[in-house]
């Protein structure tokens, strides 16, 4: 039975930013009492806008977070914003933490940053990613940012947590969309040239276009929005076009097919996690575990009947 930790949880509802970077941490941490923490925090979710921002490295994802915080903070509007980043091979923390980088808003309390550590994870998420959007909606944030790490084409994760998903991309990549292709690329509600004011924006303008034309279509026509994030243009017409997606979503009915999707993600997530641990942790009591994975290295066993053989031994009149 989950014993609620409420006043944690209460304190997170609250904005207690202490409170909510402890969550964060026992939820980073995968703590014991992670888990009945966001059991509480979850009837009251579901209110912040969630924005995904994915794209190559060096596109200016960070600069852009940080004018399009600036802009919702002037609007009145508080901002929660995950930055995933690469993880350091030394301490298995974040590197290139992008608090560093946005040091105009460390002193304002409508704004929380928290760069999170990939951990490996594949898709730019970081594993808990999901979990920490969701203690920062409970405490009242109205948009959260995601800024996922930038891996390239197979960061398509995000379209998982976030309503609205930016794509950004700079002029001179090469090859230009043919170095993003894939999945990422159609991922995006909105496109995004940063650094447009670069030789190539428009050519990279026309590609765009051309792929747009054979995309299928939701009914939502994915816009192009230039901007030049470090002098702050374009930035008002980002989020206006936002804001457009916005009430597409609304209008269509969208949100709650959204909902029902990453509900369902969610719930196949912790299913795995708990059915791999309680099937896996009495094995590996029984002691066979190690012996029947030198087993399967050593070709003995096929990792098929591994699977098949835990499953087959597991008893849940155990636990």
């Amino acid at each position: 039975m989950i014993m609620p930790q409420s006043d944690l949880a209460n304190r997170v509802r609250q904005g207690d930013r202490r409170a909510i970077a402890r969550a964060i941490t026992l939820i980073e941490n995968n703590a014991s009492e992670s888990e009945s923490i966001l059991d509480e925090l979850y009837q009251h979710t579901g209110k912040a806008y969630i924005i995904g921002i994915t794209g190559p490295p060096g596109a200016g994802k960070s600069t852009l977070v940080d004018k399009l915080t600036l802009l919702l903070r002037q609007e009145g509007r508080t901002v929660g914003i995950i930055a995933v980043d690469p993880t350091s091979p030394f301490s298995g923390g974040a590197l290139l933490g992008d608090r560093i980088r946005m040091q105009q808003h460390s002193s304002d309390r409508g704004v929380f940053i928290r760069s999170m550590a990939t951990r490996d994870a594949l898709g730019g998420l970081a594993p808990t990613t999901y979990k920490v959007v969701k203690v920062l909606d409970a405490a009242g944030f109205d948009v959260v940012i995601i800024e996922t790490v930038g891996v390239g084409q197979a960061e398509v994760d995000i379209v998982n947590v976030a309503y609205t998903t930016l794509l950004l991309l700079v002029p001179g990549l090469g090859d230009d969309i043919q170095s993003v292709k894939a999945g990422i690329m159609e991922i995006a509600d909105i496109y995004v040239i940063n650094k447009a004011d670069k030789a190539g924006t428009e050519k990279m303008m026309t590609d765009l276009k051309i792929l747009l034309e054979h995309n299928a279509t939701t009914g939502w026509e994915t816009p192009i929005i230039k901007t030049v994030a470090n002098r702050s243009e374009g930035i008002s017409d980002l989020l206006a076009s936002i804001r457009q997606h916005y009430d597409f979503l609304e209008q269509h009915g969208l949100f709650e097919k959204k909902e029902g999707k990453n509900s369902e993600l969610e719930v196949l997530k912790l299913l795995s996690f708990h059915l791999t641990r309680a099937y896996l942790g009495q094995f590996k009591r029984s002691g066979r575990y190690d012996e029947m994975i030198r087993a399967v290295s050593q070709r003995a066993m096929s990792p098929y009947q591994a699977v098949h053989t835990i499953i087959s031994e597991y008893n849940p009149e155990a636990h």
